[in-house]
């Protein structure tokens, strides 16, 4: 590895990943693992968004939003696991300073988005159990589309200044990654430049992205919560789906919190390996299994759809 590492530098255009184990009998079972976990995001959310599509029962805000959701969650995890099991595959650690900067740049935009959609989603909720009468008046298609433009758009724009205060800096090696894919904190922990005004980026853009969508979450779940105490039939359903909703809320945001709102060198390596795989691997699976898989409406689709394919013609 450390020649590797030299010739790397000396090359200035490469880095190399470690990955979660040098063990290639772990490896092998960290790669049947991650398939099985890309395999089962793709595959539950995929399902989720044509279920939605061909359903018009579904056509209304809160499946639009989830549709979304599993579409960010397909295209966050295909811009890491896919490559880091390549790499398992072929025992190639390398990638390219300009693959590394895509992928900071796409898993960066994608996590962003995805912060701010689910701030909306809960606000879908509450509208939706706090004030029914004018649900479908505040909740109409013009103003959901707007919200997940602006999810979308807010997303590309941070994650675009992100990208650029990253491009700025310089590379002298070592150039060794730490990590299992081209992380922002792992990557900056290389630059041999100034890193205060990254530094200043991030926590301004975690602020926005991380602390403000968790506020407004936690506040619409208690005020959730309040009108669910009051109310008695069907109340231990709403409770246990809610429950279920702040779990992968707190689990996303927490991790998330934790990797870019920590003291640097606050943490080991390893410590934040296993805390990156919960957001960028463990909850894109779980999203469409707590939101929508479990949902009546939603295997009722799925049970129409599946016999629609199966039926003669």
């Amino acid at each position: 590895l450390a020649k590797m590492d030299r010739q790397l530098a000396n090359k200035t255009n490469e880095f190399l990943l470690l990955g979660l184990s040098e063990n290639p009998k772990i490896q092998v079972i960290l790669f049947q693992i991650f398939l099985l976990f890309y395999m089962s995001t793709v595959f539950g959310n995929f399902l989720l968004i044509v279920a939605v599509r061909i359903d018009s029962r579904l056509h209304n805000s809160m499946y639009f939003f989830l549709s979304n959701l599993s579409i960010l969650d397909i295209c966050y995890t295909s811009i890491i696991v896919p490559k880091m099991l390549v790499n398992i595959a072929i025992s190639s650690r390398n990638i390219s300073f300009a693959g590394c900067l895509l992928q900071v740049y796409f898993y960066l935009f994608m996590g962003e988005t995805e912060c701010i959609l689910l701030a909306f989603m809960a606000y879908d909720r509450y509208v939706a159990i706090c004030n029914p009468l004018h649900y479908n008046v505040i909740m109409n298609t013009v103003s959901c589309v707007r919200m997940i433009s602006v999810s979308w758009v807010t997303g590309c724009i941070i994650s675009s200044i992100d990208i650029y205060f990253v491009y700025q800096l310089r590379f002298c090696g070592p150039v060794t990654i730490d990590h299992f894919f081209c992380e922002a904190p792992s990557l900056l922990q290389l630059a041999c430049s100034d890193i205060s005004a990254n530094n200043i980026v991030t926590m301004v853009g975690s602020s926005i992205l991380l602390i403000i969508p968790v506020c407004l979450i936690l506040f619409s779940y208690f005020k959730i919560f309040l009108v669910l105490v009051k109310i008695g039939s069907g109340r231990y359903k709403a409770f246990s789906t809610c429950v279920s909703h702040l779990i992968v809320v707190i689990v996303f945001y927490g991790t998330a919190t934790f990797m870019y709102m920590k003291p640097r060198y606050s943490s080991t390596e390893v410590t934040d390996k296993m805390v990156s795989v919960f957001y960028t691997v463990v909850t894109p699976m779980l999203n469409p299994l707590i939101y929508s898989l479990r949902n009546k409406d939603v295997q009722r689709a799925l049970r129409r759809m599946t016999k629609y394919l199966t039926s003669p013609l």
